[in-house]
């Protein structure tokens, strides 16, 4: 079945080449040209990936993503020409998995769509006879108490709990919690994170990963400015730690 795409870009001709480019890669695009219609076709039909644009009329591409992460966790993938660091991590805040700045090279495009359609389709398994990944299955990151809230956090099952209740997370959040777990008290680049958790190597953009990461210290941490689990080495990367 061909993967479904819905492309919201209120440029007819930005759309219209959009849909041909896409529709000769053997996807099935819908088209809207600005976010209400984004919604209703949403909710008609759930796309597989969302191509939003920022600079909508009426409600723009930030709110629009924001409104279907309250109700839909498909992978959202920016196309915009708004490339400056703070529109990047702004899309990234609202929920949107991915950036692609105009104008778009088509084959970057669609290995972003499959990138993300990967991660959407399979969260990542303990791997068989792997002790760090076995650990991962079922690991408390604190016990909970006076210095605060249990955490708990299952790679197999696929939850992340708080004092006992689940934490929603997207699927790019939990891959990369999951592989922060399976390399637990092990600090991973950025490099790394983008070949583990977003299947990147030349593609990738390291504000993927820092905005992803604290996306994740909001769910994870009392005080995300003074993280306790999810703790950054200057100039070497990330590291996730149980509380001692």
């Amino acid at each position: 079945m061909p993967v479904r795409v819905l492309v919201v870009e209120d440029d007819d001709r930005i759309r219209a080449a959009l849909r041909l480019a896409l529709t000769e890669e053997q996807y099935d695009v819908t088209e809207a040209a600005g976010a209400e219609e984004a919604l209703e076709l949403h909710a008609e039909s759930p796309p597989d990936v969302m191509l939003v644009d920022l600079m909508l009329g009426g409600m723009d591409g930030f709110d629009l993503i924001r409104r279907i992460r309250q109700v839909s966790d498909v992978p959202a993938i920016v196309v915009s020409a708004r490339g400056d660091t703070h529109d990047v991590v702004a899309a990234l805040e609202a929920g949107a998995d991915d950036y692609v700045v105009k104008p778009v090279v088509m084959k970057e495009l669609t290995a972003r769509i499959r990138a993300v359609r990967r991660r959407a389709a399979a969260r990542p398994a303990p791997r068989d006879g792997d002790a760090d990944a076995a650990r991962a299955e079922a690991l408390v990151l604190a016990p909970g108490g006076e210095d605060g809230p249990s955490l708990e956090f299952s790679a197999k099952a696929g939850w992340l709990k708080r004092d006992g209740r689940e934490v929603p997370l997207t699927a790019t959040e939990f891959r990369l919690l999951a592989e922060l777990a399976v390399h637990l008290g092990r600090v991973l680049s950025r490099p790394q994170l983008l070949q583990l958790v977003w299947d990147y190597d030349h593609l990738g953009d390291d504000r993927l990963v820092d905005v992803t990461v604290r996306r994740l210290r909001i769910k994870l941490e009392t005080d995300p400015s003074n993280p306790k689990h999810l703790v950054t080495l200057r100039g070497r990367g990330y590291r996730l730690q149980a509380s001692s």
